[in-house]
């Protein structure tokens, strides 16, 4: 049995082809994983702050919406979940590398 608790949730993320057509590449065809990161780094912090945005508009009465609300804060912690992810990942593998011996 699958509960679906806001059905608009789906529309309210991007899509995999959004994302794969959204991505920079180089004259190769590769991405910069530094430019990528950066541009993360960038895409969860202005999550974050739509997310403050719509709490302060809330809380404030511009708007009544609380579905919204929430859906922009579960975007903005799915996000940020996946970027702690994404550099425990990282720093493991640094970890890894250094226990290497040469």
């Amino acid at each position: 049995m699958t509960v679906n608790f806001n059905p608009g949730i789906n529309s309210a993320l991007p899509s995999i082809e959004a994302l794969k057509a959204a991505r920079p590449a180089s004259e190769s065809g590769e991405v910069k994983f530094g430019k990528a990161l950066a541009q993360s780094l960038n895409k969860v912090n202005e999550l974050h702050n739509k997310a403050d945005a719509s709490i302060t508009d809330l809380l404030t009465g511009k708007s009544a919406d609380i579905n919204s609300v929430v859906a922009t804060v579960a975007k903005a912690d799915i996000s940020f979940k996946l970027l702690v992810a994404v550099r425990d990942k990282l720093v493991a593998a640094y970890k890894e590398t250094m226990k290497m011996q040469i």
